[in-house]
């Protein structure tokens, strides 16, 4: 092999797709049917995951979260970031652990689509042969990431949300 070969980044898509394959309890478990399943009344079926992981999938959290989550600009990002606050206090007071986090993980998607979008305008990273697209800051969008990024480390700090995401994993996973 040659060296050039060694160093070329691997699209991010070919590595999600083969660590999707992995089984472990921690991973979030895409193999659910999620149109018909809604985790409010059976919770114990969600699992964290990694990151944004199943943020699109979760019923009924996406259907009332996803209507709050804009990043379009900082004024937009704002009052994202304010709506989303609000319905994760409103788990929060609930003690709805799912509906915590996956507000949690709009927030960090709100920041990491912020982020692609500042760094590459058309928001692709890498092209059809799987290098990265040169790189160009927007500042607006940079902007919005902030935002987010602020309200994210917020909520993923929050004792409440801690405490309660540590006993989900020691008992779910």
């Amino acid at each position: 092999m040659k060296k050039s070969e060694y160093t070329k980044q691997r699209p991010r898509r070919e590595t999600f797709a083969r660590a999707r394959h992995k089984k472990s309890p921690r991973k979030f478990d895409y193999d659910l049917d999620y149109k018909q399943l809604n985790l409010r009344d059976e919770p114990d079926l969600y699992r964290v995951g990694v990151g944004e992981q199943g943020v699109l999938l979760v019923e009924p959290y996406k259907s009332e979260i996803l209507p709050a989550w804009k990043f379009k600009d900082p004024e937009a990002a704002k009052r994202s970031v304010a709506l989303l606050k609000k319905l994760f206090n409103a788990y929060k007071r609930a003690k709805d652990f799912v509906g915590m986090d996956m507000t949690r993980k709009f927030l960090q998607m709100g920041y990491t689509r912020s982020r692609r979008y500042a760094n590459h305008a058309s928001g692709r990273k890498y092209d059809a042969d799987g290098n990265v697209l040169p790189f160009k800051n927007d500042p607006v969008k940079a902007a919005s990431a902030e935002i987010f990024h602020e309200a994210w480390q917020a909520a993923e700090h929050d004792p409440t949300y801690a405490s309660l995401k540590q006993a989900w994993k020691e008992r779910l996973g």
